[in-house]
């Protein structure tokens, strides 16, 4: 079997026309590489190198096995160099999950700027409301927004940011009503999320107040424009991210149901896999997400 460390021994042995200086030049001792050259040629039955007190030479054949060795040691070393430029500069393809909405209204704007600035970085983007499998589905980044962090023992978890929540509805909805928490059962409501047994509001008020309110949705469904529109048109309060109803907050066409009361902030968070060989680019990205939650004013 080859030894490609044999191999390059002897391409250096060759270019510095000897045993000495090719030890000099690699800090290696003169005994060992000829040892190791000694084992390359009883490997391959033939002599590559006349030994001599007087001159060096080497044998037709082993130069023509020199110029194979060295066209090996030549990609070796442009592999060795990819390597080093790739994990010392942002390039390559990054692999991105994001929730549809986060992505729309938040994140996709984020990564337009980061290209613009690396414009040797790719991105494939799966735009996904589900629980993606970060490490088999070769994920590079997977950005969440939950409760709470998720806890993967498998993954490393880095905060970027607060998502701000809140109750919301159209004006005509409210119509002049003195809105309390419990004043919430007496108004039609929207659920963002999934088909569940059983649906309730916990919210956040004045002086470390809690309420928990009941609630049976006329809509359930995962994708927050069609809930922003639902609510604009009149059918129900829901629970939306602040970056979801500022514009339409900002029309007038829904208002803020309960501006003291609030759901608690969902943490946007991005999952991977490892610490160790993170690629330069992908740690790149995740700084560059942190500088830009930590500046946004959406929070």
């Amino acid at each position: 079997m080859y030894d490609l460390n044999e191999m390059f021994l002897f391409v250096h042995v060759v270019e510095n026309q000897g045993f000495a200086a090719a030890g000099r030049a690699l800090g290696m001792p003169k005994s060992k590489i000829s040892r190791r050259i000694a084992q390359l040629e009883e490997r391959l039955g033939i002599r590559l190198i006349n030994r001599s007190t007087r001159r060096f030479s080497v044998t037709d054949l082993g130069q023509e096995y020199y110029h194979h060795c060295r066209a090996m040691v030549v990609e070796a070393e442009a592999a060795e160099e990819l390597v080093a430029r790739r994990h010392s500069e942002p390039c390559g393809t990054i692999k991105i999950s994001c929730p549809t909405s986060l992505l729309d209204y938040w994140v996709g704007s984020m990564l337009s700027r980061f290209m613009l600035r690396y414009p040797r970085v790719n991105l494939q983007i799966e735009s996904t409301n589900r629980k993606v499998d970060v490490i088999h589905e070769g994920i590079d980044i997977a950005i969440r927004v939950r409760m709470s962090p998720l806890e993967d023992s498998e993954l490393v978890v880095k905060r970027l940011g607060n998502s701000r929540q809140m109750l919301v509805a159209s004006p005509a909805l409210i119509d002049g009503r003195n809105m309390t928490p419990a004043a919430l059962s007496e108004l039609p409501a929207l659920h963002w999320g999934w088909v569940q047994s059983d649906y309730s509001w916990r919210l956040q008020g004045p002086n470390s107040a809690t309420a928990h309110i009941s609630f049976q949705p006329r809509i359930v469904t995962d994708n927050l424009s069609l809930l922003c529109q639902a609510a604009v048109a009149g059918l129900g309060v829901v629970h939306l991210p602040y970056v979801v109803a500022r514009s339409t907050l900002a029309s007038g066409q829904l208002v803020d149901v309960l501006p003291q009361w609030h759901p608690s902030s969902g943490l946007i968070h991005a999952a991977y896999p490892s610490r160790r060989g993170l690629l330069p680019a992908v740690k790149t990205l995740l700084d560059f997400l942190g500088e830009e939650f930590q500046h946004s004013d959406l929070m």
